[in-house]
C-alpha cells in the first residue's frame, strides 16, 4: 500500500455549502478509485503567505490516505485543477 499526503486549500469567499460539497467531491474522487482517508483534517482558515489567485486567506484541509495503486491520486489531482473553489494543492508520497 501506498500512503499519501494531501493538503489543498478552498478559496474563501465560497458560502459553507459550496464549500462542504467541493471537500465532499474531492473526497469521493480518492475514495471511489479504492483509497482509504486514514486522516481528515479540517484546520481552518489561515492567511496565506502570499497572495494566490487574488485571495488572501482559505480554508485548508489535510488528508492522509492509502492505496494500492495511484489512479484515486491522479483522479484528486485532475479535479483540483478543474475546481475553481481550489486554489492550490499539493500531493506528498509518503513512501519516498
Amino acid at each position: 500500500m501506498n500512503k499519501y499526503e494531501i493538503m489543498f486549500i478552498v478559496r474563501p469567499d465560497v458560502d459553507e455549502n459550496a464549500r462542504k460539497e467541493t471537500v465532499q467531491g474531492l473526497e469521493k474522487a480518492l475514495t471511489g478509485n479504492k483509497a482509504t482517508i486514514t486522516l481528515s483534517k479540517e484546520l481552518g482558515q489561515k492567511e496565506l503567505a502570499y497572495e494566490i489567485k487574488k485571495c488572501k486567506s482559505g480554508f485548508y484541509y489535510l488528508y492522509n490516505i492509502e492505496t494500492s495503486d495511484d489512479a484515486s491520486v491522479k483522479e484528486f489531482d485532475r479535479i483540483a485543477r478543474i475546481d475553481e473553489n481550489v486554489i492550490r494543492h499539493l500531493i506528498l508520497n509518503l513512501d519516498k
